[in-house]
C-alpha cells in the first residue's frame, strides 16, 4: 500500500492531524467526498465565485438583452428551402418547393412548410445576405461562432463563452445553474471556451428532453428515485463527522455551500428548470414532443431562471443526399418548436430581453444535385446563407440584404459573421471593441478591426 493510500485525517484536541492508517470510516468518507468533488467538477456545479476569471473585467454598457438562445443548425440548412425561397429560378434550384407562403409581414415569403413561423414574422427578422465563402464544416463553424478565421496562434472563444465571461459572474449573475448551457451535447467542432479555458465551457446536459425523466448528466440519476436520493443525503450527513467537528472552517463551509447547491440542483427547485414535465401537457405539445421541440421548451425555462446563454445543438442539416426527403421531415418540427419558443417568450414578456439567433455554419448549394448518389442533394455553400434573429433589441418584421435570382451570390448588404456577433454583443451591453486578457498576459480584442484584415459590413443598425 502506498504512503498516500495510508494517510488520512485524525481529529484530536490539537486539530486535524495526518495519520498513516486508513480506517474503514476514512475510506468511506474519502470515497464520498471524492465522488462529490467528481460530481461537482463534471457537472459544472461549483460555488458561484468559481466562475470568476479576471477581477479586472472591462465595464459593460447598458444592455437591452439579458440572455441569448442560439439554435445551431448543425450541418448547414439550405437557405433556398427555408428563409430565402427562389421559385422563379426553376426546379433545378427550388426543387419541389415551388409555393413559398406569405407571412404576416407584407412582402416577406418563406418556405411553404414553415406555416407557424409565417404567422409571427413581425417578431423576427431575416438576414438573407450572410456570407463568408468557407465550405468546410470545422472552419465555418469556428468562423460563424467566434467571428474569427482560424490559423493564428490564438484559439478564440465562441459567443456563449464570451457572454458567460462578461455576464455569468457576480454581481451580474446570481443564478445557481451554470450560465452557459448546451442542449444536449457539445458540437465537438472546436473548443467553445477557446483561450478562456475550462471554466467557460458550456455545461452539456446530455439525455433527451423528449423522454421522461430528462436524465440531465450529473443531476438526474437513471433508476434512482428522489426519495432514495434524499435517503442517501441523510446517510452522508450522518457519516460526516469531520464536518460536524470543523463546522466553522472556511474550506468546510465552502464544501458545504457547494454541496447545498448540488443538492438543490438534484432535489430542489433549481433542478426543475431542466424538467419539461413540469409544464402542462398542452404546452409541451405546442412545442412538439420531439427532442428539438422539448429543447426549445427547456431553453425558455432556463431563461426564466436567469441563465445567460443556451445553445440548442440541432443536428441533421447536412443534406448531401435526398435533401427534400429530409426537409419534409425536419422543417415541420423546426417550424413548430421555434415558432412556439418565440411566441412563448413574447407572451411571457421575455422576448424583449432575450436574443434568439438561428443559423448553421453555412447554406447549401443553390443548384440541386439530382444525379446519383445524391438524388436531390445539396452540398456545403459558404458564399450565401440565411440567419433568423429575434428579440433582445432586434426589430421584427424586416429582411436584411438579398441574394441574386438563384440564391448563389449576395447582391445587397453582405453580412459577415463578425457583424452579427458584434451586433449581439452591442445589444448585450458588451463593447465589441473591448479587450480581454489572454492567459499569457496580452490583451485580445473581442471583434477584430478591419485594418487587421477582418471583413465587415458593420453592425446591423437597420434592425437594432
Amino acid at each position: 500500500m502506498s504512503d498516500v493510500a495510508n494517510t488520512h485525517v485524525v481529529l484530536n484536541a490539537e486539530g486535524p492531524q495526518l495519520s498513516t492508517r486508513l480506517s474503514r470510516r476514512a475510506a468511506l468518507k474519502r470515497g464520498i467526498f471524492g465522488a462529490l468533488a467528481l460530481y461537482l467538477g463534471r457537472s459544472g456545479v461549483l460555488p458561484r465565485h468559481a466562475w470568476a476569471f479576471d477581477p479586472t473585467l472591462p465595464a459593460t454598457k447598458p444592455a437591452k438583452a439579458k440572455a441569448v438562445i442560439q439554435i445551431w443548425m448543425w450541418g448547414g440548412p439550405p437557405h433556398l428551402d427555408t428563409f430565402d425561397p427562389k421559385p422563379e429560378a426553376g426546379s433545378d434550384y427550388c426543387g419541389p418547393f415551388t409555393s413559398p407562403i406569405a407571412t404576416n409581414v407584407s412582402g416577406i415569403r418563406i418556405n411553404e412548410l414553415l406555416t407557424e413561423l409565417a404567422k409571427i414574422a413581425d417578431k423576427y427578422s431575416l438576414i438573407r445576405s450572410m456570407t463568408h465563402g468557407v465550405n468546410a464544416h470545422e472552419t465555418a463553424s469556428y468562423l460563424v461562432q467566434t467571428g474569427r478565421m482560424p490559423g493564428d496562434r490564438i484559439v478564440y472563444p465562441a459567443v456563449g463563452a464570451v457572454v458567460a465571461y462578461f455576464k455569468g459572474q457576480p454581481p451580474e449573475y446570481e443564478g445557481l445553474i451554470p450560465p452557459y448551457i448546451v442542449l444536449t451535447e457539445p458540437q465537438g467542432r472546436f473548443s467553445e471556451a477557446g483561450f478562456l479555458g475550462p471554466r467557460f465551457k458550456p455545461f452539456a446536459t446530455g439525455g433527451d428532453p423528449a423522454r421522461t425523466p430528462f436524465t440531465v448528466e450529473g443531476i438526474v440519476t437513471p433508476g434512482v428515485t428522489v426519495a432514495r436520493q434524499k435517503s442517501r443525503r441523510e446517510l452522508l450527513q450522518n457519516l460526516d463527522l469531520l464536518r460536524q467537528v470543523m463546522g466553522d472552517d472556511p474550506q468546510i463551509q465552502e464544501i458545504k455551500q457547494a454541496e447545498e447547491q448540488a443538492y438543490d440542483l438534484i432535489l430542489g427547485t433549481s433542478g426543475k428548470a431542466f424538467d419539461p414535465s413540469e409544464e402542462p401537457q398542452e404546452v409541451r405539445e405546442k412545442y412538439g414532443t420531439t427532442t428539438f421541440g422539448q429543447s426549445c421548451l427547456v431553453a425558455r425555462r432556463m431563461v426564466e431562471r436567469g441563465v445567460r446563454y443556451i445553445t440548442i445543438n440541432y443536428k441533421g442539416w447536412d443534406t448531401h443526399k435526398e435533401n427534400f426527403v429530409v426537409m419534409r421531415r425536419k422543417l415541420p418540427e423546426f417550424d413548430r418548436g421555434l415558432a412556439s419558443l418565440i411566441q412563448d417568450l413574447a407572451d411571457r414578456g421575455l422576448l424583449d430581453s432575450t436574443i434568439v439567433w438561428c443559423c448553421g455554419e453555412f447554406g447549401r448549394t443553390p443548384k440541386i444535385a439530382w444525379e446519383a448518389p445524391w438524388n436531390g442533394g445539396r452540398h456545403h455553400y459558404g458564399p450565401a446563407f440565411s440567419a433568423l434573429v429575434a428579440g433582445g433589441g432586434f426589430k421584427g418584421g424586416h429582411v436584411v440584404g438579398a441574394t441574386d435570382r438563384t440564391g448563389s451570390e449576395v447582391k445587397d448588404r453582405p453580412v459577415h459573421p463578425t457583424d452579427l456577433i458584434a451586433s449581439m454583443y452591442e445589444l448585450l451591453g458588451i463593447d465589441p471593441g473591448t479587450t480581454i486578457r489572454h492567459p499569457q498576459g496580452y490583451m485580445v480584442r473581442l471583434i477584430p478591426e478591419p485594418e487587421n484584415g477582418a471583413t465587415s459590413g458593420g453592425l446591423l443598425r437597420e434592425i437594432m
